[in-house]
């Protein structure tokens, strides 16, 4: 009986490849970059199942030039990369990862909190350019976190998580969503349910953490920059296009707010023109769940929604229709 036929956009980890191997006959792009488009629409013509990356775009396109697709796995938990009603109209399942990288990226959420706050990347740069001539009082000031007020905007799984975390800073907790969190989650997070406007005008940090959708497609702009105080910090986490990254630097290079943490950009991997040069910001190359631990969950569960569509006929639990 043959195999199905299978391609994997990107390197990923072994335990990933050794899930597929013994069900599907493997094409495997094997590079730290994105396949190119062209390779891509050639690649999926006779393919049945497709393991892709954010950077992959599953639109009419790819579908109508492959014919034979019943299944599409994402490495990763943002799936807006897909077009997933035109996969349901075709018959396509659509899987993602959510849930096995929550802690990794609440995590390196505070490592960008803290990183801006207390201006890791600068005193690091300062140090190994031999600039550190002695111990000054004034050197290198940053801004306190414990007492602090934290916003949270998207208050899901990532978002809860680096609420709890805020517990140990004895932080204030403010919290946007469109759709409010239980009482018990917020009493247990110590963390209360506000207007975005309210968030923003009161926080000192900003975490983004809600979906890319046309309704946050450049939530965090000029107005947002306005409201924000000026010794304000954003973080996002999340998807780079929530965030008018063009408004960002302006806000940045105009002292607006007082410094920014991003590990995602709005046309990735390219930044906005400006924003490099900016002091104020800790950049940092879509690290949030780049632990060895995460992504092999990560690769085990898109394999494993692959397997579920191909193999085992299942609805997958993680399905995002």
């Amino acid at each position: 009986m043959l195999k199905p036929k299978v391609l994997v956009t990107r390197r990923v980890p072994e335990e990933c490849l050794d899930l597929l191997k013994p069900h599907f006959e493997l094409e495997h792009y094997n590079k730290g970059t994105a396949i190119p488009r062209k390779r891509l629409l050639k690649s999926v013509k006779d393919k049945d199942g497709l393991l892709c990356l954010l950077t992959d775009a599953i639109d009419p396109e790819l579908l109508a030039a492959a014919p034979r697709l019943k299944a599409v796995s994402t490495f990763s938990v943002g799936y807006d990369h897909i077009d997933v009603p035109a996969c349901a109209a075709r018959g396509v399942a659509v899987t993602n990862t959510p849930g096995v990288l929550t802690e990794s990226t609440a995590d390196f959420t505070w490592a960008l909190l803290m990183a801006a706050a207390r201006r890791v990347v600068e005193g690091d740069a300062y140090m190994r350019g031999g600039k550190y001539k002695g111990w000054d009082p004034l050197m290198l000031l940053g801004t306190d976190v414990s007492g602090k007020t934290l916003g949270v905007i998207g208050f899901g799984r990532i978002g809860q998580a680096v609420a709890k975390r805020a517990g140990g800073f004895s932080m204030r907790v403010l919290y946007y969503d469109t759709r409010r969190a239980a009482p018990d989650a917020e009493a247990a997070l110590n963390a209360a349910f506000v207007p975005l406007d309210e968030l923003l005008r009161e926080s000192d940090y900003v975490s983004v953490h809600t979906v890319l959708d046309e309704d946050t497609r450049h939530l965090i702009g000029d107005r947002a920059f306005g409201l924000m105080k000026k010794s304000a910090y954003l973080i996002n986490a999340a998807r780079g296009p929530i965030v008018d990254e063009k408004a960002l630097v302006r806000a940045l290079k105009a002292e607006r707010i007082r410094g920014a943490a991003l590990d995602v950009y709005e046309r990735e991997p390219k930044m906005a023109p400006g924003l490099a040069s900016c002091r104020n910001a800790v950049l940092a190359p879509h690290l949030a769940s780049a632990t060895l631990e995460t992504r092999v969950k990560m690769g085990v569960m898109a394999a494993e929604g692959l397997i579920d569509g191909l193999v085992r006929k299942l609805r997958s639990p993680y399905r995002v229709d």
